[in-house]
């Protein structure tokens, strides 16, 4: 990344993003009590499935790490959390909504993916039989990124938010497509190609019609890039043939119409890919595709100018080798 694309107000969701560290370290902290109370409210938006909405914020002290969507889908038997937030604090408080919600055990924790917004939430999770479950290739990728999301995690959130945070990597895999069962209540897993990241999961409750994307869908939050532009366009029309009732989104409302809720992620990819493309083909530098490209969407997006950037070097840097 050049000097350039660091040049944004507060620090972007690429640098939260990278590091490395060994799974051998994990887990690195240990949970310890947390002094700190902290609320979700989640909102029913079919039978059964309750949705927490965060805001649209990058990570800092006040919102805890609390910037993207979770949900909680209720089984006869047993219960699914899908994502848990950025922090032990906003796990928690999760676990406590759907102990409000309803007495059943919460069997499943899913991850939709890597970013530590979605999964450091999961040390709330450990314990009493919880399977904690993601894409085949998300072990790998969080455990290089561990050291990292925890220290920036610790360093945004300070010692009070930060408390009990802790890396847990799924161990139940998915490959290709795995079904869930919660009692009465079926759950599709399908791992998706390399897109927003090469660990992207998308569930499916058959009950409901209820499409649940993560970070494959963003709605008023611009999207973030840390997979590929070109797979990413790819796979969207691959998503928007799938039937569903509802989308839930990884940032946006509750609940969306499906599939017209990915119409204006396709358009704002779509841009980038073609705007990139053709300063690419007329010589251009990375630092001028920086001041021009996607800004014909910037009146579109929350945090455009905060992570704008960040999406043009991504796609510079993989649209340079067409």
């Amino acid at each position: 990344m050049t000097e350039k694309s660091r040049l944004f107000s507060r620090p972007t969701r690429k640098e939260f993003l990278r590091g490395a560290a060994s799974a051998a370290l994990l887990p690195l902290f240990p949970r310890i009590s947390v002094a700190e109370t902290y609320e979700a409210e989640v909102s029913e938006v079919a039978p059964g499935v309750f949705v927490h909405v965060a805001p649209y914020e990058l990570v800092e002290p006040t919102n805890h790490g609390d910037i993207s969507n979770s949900c909680i889908i209720v089984g006869n038997d047993a219960v699914a959390v899908v994502d848990t937030g950025g922090s032990y604090l906003v796990g928690k408080a999760l676990r406590a909504a759907a102990a409000k919600v309803t007495s059943k055990p919460i069997r499943y924790v899913i991850n939709t993916h890597m970013h530590p917004d979605h999964v450091l939430g999961n040390a709330a999770f450990e314990g009493n039989g919880t399977e904690f479950v993601g894409h085949a290739k998300l072990p790998a990728a969080l455990s290089a990124r561990a050291e990292s999301y925890l220290r920036t995690a610790q360093t945004r959130l300070g010692e009070t938010g930060f408390a009990g945070t802790k890396i847990v990597i799924p161990t139940k895999l998915v490959s290709d497509t795995l079904d869930l069962d919660l009692g009465g209540r079926s759950l599709t897993l399908k791992a998706r190609a390399t897109s927003h990241t090469d660990n992207d999961l998308t569930v499916f409750d058959s009950t409901t019609g209820t499409f649940v994307l993560g970070d494959l869908l963003f709605s008023g939050h611009i999207p973030t890039l840390d997979g590929s532009i070109v797979g990413w366009l790819k796979l969207i029309p691959e998503l928007m043939n799938e039937k569903a009732q509802r989308a839930i989104p990884g940032h946006g409302p509750k609940s969306m119409q499906w599939p017209d809720a990915m119409l204006p992620q396709q358009r704002y990819l779509e841009t980038i890919a073609r705007d990139v493309r053709t300063l690419i083909k007329d010589g251009a530098t990375l630092e001028q595709a920086l001041k021009t490209a996607g800004q014909s969407e910037r009146d579109n997006w929350q945090l455009f100018a905060e992570l704008n950037g960040m999406n043009v070097t991504a796609a510079f840097t993989e649209l340079e080798w067409e």
